[in-house]
């Protein structure tokens, strides 16, 4: 006797269709959040350039600073203008790393 093909879906059917479900639902979801995601991504365009640009101008101003009350061999401004700029990077660094381990958390989750 013979199996009617229609009764049991083939393997790769399945696993074909189970995928374009997956697919699927991460579109709709991403349609969902497409305004949260543009204002999202703006304001942490904002937060990673203040992050930077807070900390060497404060760096700078010190420096300007020191250099007008301490004249000395070497200048303050560019010392701690460069030491601002190091300090802010690493600041943003650590944002933008927090942010996507929350986002691929939060992926994690909604995709089981």
């Amino acid at each position: 006797m013979t199996e009617d093909p229609k009764e049991k879906p083939l393997k790769e059917e399945t696993t074909f269709a189970r995928q374009v479900g997956t697919k699927a639902a991460r579109k709709l979801k991403a349609q969902r959040h497409t305004t949260r995601t543009i204002w999202f991504g703006l304001g942490m365009m904002g937060l990673v350039g203040w992050s930077v640009a807070i900390p060497t101008l404060l760096g700078a101003s010190l420096g300007l600073w020191l250099d007008k009350h301490y004249p000395g061999p070497h200048s303050w401004t560019l010392t701690l203008l460069f030491i601002g700029l190091i300090i802010g990077c690493v600041n943003a660094w650590h944002w933008v790393t927090r942010e996507d381990q929350e986002i691929r958390v939060e992926q994690e989750n909604h995709d089981e």
